[in-house]
């Protein structure tokens, strides 16, 4: 949740999807329908790589003995280079808070469409309810809804997006994003490890982390061959914490090798991917992955992200640690701020933002 275009822009009419899915109409509007090579290969078998997203155990980080503790230390490592995600199990939140956090957020995606829209993104801007990342009224559409609030620091708040209904929802929200902090900030002292740096290096680095939540409703689409419940993107964060909604299909995928791999949910585990903060600071070791969203035909999906960044005050660049004469610098320095403003005021296309930060190689 950073700093946001000022200048009016034109959108043009986007429909709520989950209005579209009421009406039952079969035909998809031709703002959601993809140019043929963007569409999704839907595919009927599973891909063998789905099997090889790593798995690390925060509970052998944190309580393991040093066999544990190296072990998945090395995994962590791996997973950041070879991956740039990893799914989290034995992770200290509660299952309730995270049942809790799933309830509020469908109780709040299934009021009335009148009543969500009390809370309008509005064009240019990333909290609220509604879409975002979309510049120009010829702009595709991605089929999903969202719900966004900036968290840390209280600045970035906007009181009037938070709603009252559901009852419980700011209180849930508070309790679980407490909880995702720690996560994170325990997570980037096990990165930093990993890279044999000073534990707390990116505590010390980042200030007064940024931290903002938003909440995904894919409805079910008639011709998911057709729409992205999510354009392919990386995040500007330096960790992104997702939870998928409990018995939901499957529908984020990581780009790997050129192949689209579907993450296949494990139970009560929080997906974690790297962002491109991360990607910047290990000069290219640790890199940001690609992700999208795909929908499905019968069934509607929720999911729960967490992004966390350095202070918008802060300079980002590769750390002195990680550059030498064979591996120079790939990125310039540059304020997160000012990176955070790009990021969001351009429309999610792959790892494109990231040419912000990259020094262009010597020809």
């Amino acid at each position: 949740m950073a700093p946001v275009l000022n200048l009016p822009l034109n959108v043009g009419h986007i429909d709520d999807v989950q209005e579209l899915k009421k009406a039952r109409k079969t035909k998809i509007p031709n703002r959601f329908v993809r140019d043929r090579a963007e569409r999704p290969m839907l595919a009927t078998t599973p891909s063998p790589l789905s099997s090889s997203i790593p798995v690390i155990d925060f509970k052998k980080l944190m309580t393991g003995n040093k066999e544990e503790f190296h072990f998945e230390i090395l995994k962590l490592s791996a997973s950041c280079e070879e991956w740039g995600f990893f799914q989290v199990i034995n992770h200290d939140i509660e299952v309730d808070l995270l049942d809790n956090i799933e309830k509020v957020a469908m109780e709040f995606f299934m009021l009335p469409v009148e009543e969500k829209q009390k809370y309008p993104m509005a064009p240019g801007t990333v909290q609220g309810y509604g879409q975002a990342f979309v510049f120009s009224e010829d702009q595709k559409l991605d089929w999903c809804n969202m719900f966004a609030l900036g968290l840390v620091p209280h600045s970035i708040r906007n009181p009037n997006l938070w709603p009252t209904n559901p009852p419980m929802f700011s209180q849930t929200v508070e309790t679980y994003s407490r909880e995702i902090r720690k996560l994170c900030e325990n997570l980037l002292r096990f990165i930093a490890l990993s890279l044999k740096l000073n534990e707390n290096v990116f505590e010390e680095m980042f200030g007064l982390s940024v931290q903002a939540i938003r909440m995904n409703y894919y409805p079910a689409c008639p011709r998911p061959d057709l729409v992205l419940g999510l354009s392919p993107h990386s995040d500007g964060s330096a960790l992104t914490v997702l939870q998928q909604g409990k018995g939901n299909t499957v529908g984020l995928q990581i780009l790997k090798n050129d192949e689209w791999v579907p993450v296949q949910p494990v139970e009560n585990a929080l997906v974690v991917n790297i962002g491109d903060t991360i990607e910047v600071l290990t000069n290219g070791r640790y890199k940001s992955s690609e992700h999208r969203a795909v929908t499905h035909k019968e069934k509607d999906r929720l999911s729960i992200v967490t992004f966390y960044a350095p202070s918008y005050e802060v300079e980002i660049g590769p750390m002195k640690e990680l550059v030498d004469e064979s591996n120079p610098s790939k990125y310039r320095r540059y304020n997160h701020g000012e990176y955070s403003r790009h990021y969001v005021t351009n429309k999610l296309q792959g790892k494109k933002t990231l040419d912000f930060a990259k020094i262009p190689p010597k020809k």
